[in-house]
């Protein structure tokens, strides 16, 4: 009787686990389809916006669509500063846009586009400034987002309409030397491409906001431009 009586145990015991380990399997299965359902998400919002958002090589008027499965697109306040041998040369109020989804998350600032998934962070697209290796010209090409509209997302597939009417200025900064502070939440991508083109980096938050911005400062007398690609965007769902 007590070894018919261990037997039942023993075969509760092995059905309590086989049910904890399917619990535990089937958790770990659906964390997965998450994690690459939203890794896929954020690879179609940073080549959507790549696509929509051209303001060094479109004028007037464009629109285009970003879309994904779940998640959130928002609007952020950024700056982008041009520096010079005396300080801030120049202030653009930029702002930004920003897609997060779980632990992925895109961000475009000034036509630089950076994306994070978990403690890693790369650049999708680098920021339109031009520093020629010979080291007579500097151009600061920054993009204005100037964005209206409220923020687009939630689960269940989604689709957010870009439209901008892109206008350009161009503005001669005379001779010297130059460097551009880029706001951002990710600032380590940002710091790797301006040592990769021999600027010196640093960081400064210069509003006081806890945002820092990322400063690359390159080195020599150069001629500087500043173009600002003022786009009027609207961003809404459908």
């Amino acid at each position: 009787m007590t070894r018919a009586q261990s037997n039942v145990v023993g075969v509760a015991l092995l059905l309590g686990i086989a049910v904890i380990s399917m619990a535990a399997l089937t958790a770990a299965v659906g964390a997965l389809v998450q994690h690459n359902a939203a890794s896929a998400d954020a690879t179609r919002v940073a080549t959507a916006l790549d696509d929509a958002l051209e303001p060094v090589e479109t004028t007037g008027q464009h629109s285009d669509t970003v879309r994904f499965t779940s998640g959130h697109l928002s609007t952020v306040d950024r700056e982008i500063r041009v520096l010079d041998a005396s300080g801030v040369r120049a202030t653009v109020e930029v702002g930004g846009l920003v897609f997060e989804a779980g632990d992925h998350r895109v961000s475009y600032v000034g036509d630089a586009i950076v994306r994070r998934s978990g403690g890693s962070a790369w650049l999708h697209d680098g920021p339109p400034i031009t520093a020629t290796a010979r080291g007579d010209v500097f151009v600061a090409s920054v993009a204005r987002l100037n964005a209206s509209g409220g923020g687009v997302g939630g689960t269940g597939e989604t689709t957010a309409t870009v439209r901008t009417r892109v206008r350009h200025n161009r503005t001669a900064l005379g001779t010297g030397t130059f460097g551009v502070a880029i706001e951002t939440a990710t600032p380590g991508p940002l710091e790797r491409w301006f040592r990769e083109r021999g600027a010196t980096v640093s960081r400064r938050d210069f509003d006081g906001d806890g945002t820092e911005s990322v400063i690359g400062r390159f080195p020599g007398s150069r001629t500087g431009y500043l173009v600002v690609h003022d786009m009027h965007a609207e961003v809404n769902g459908g």
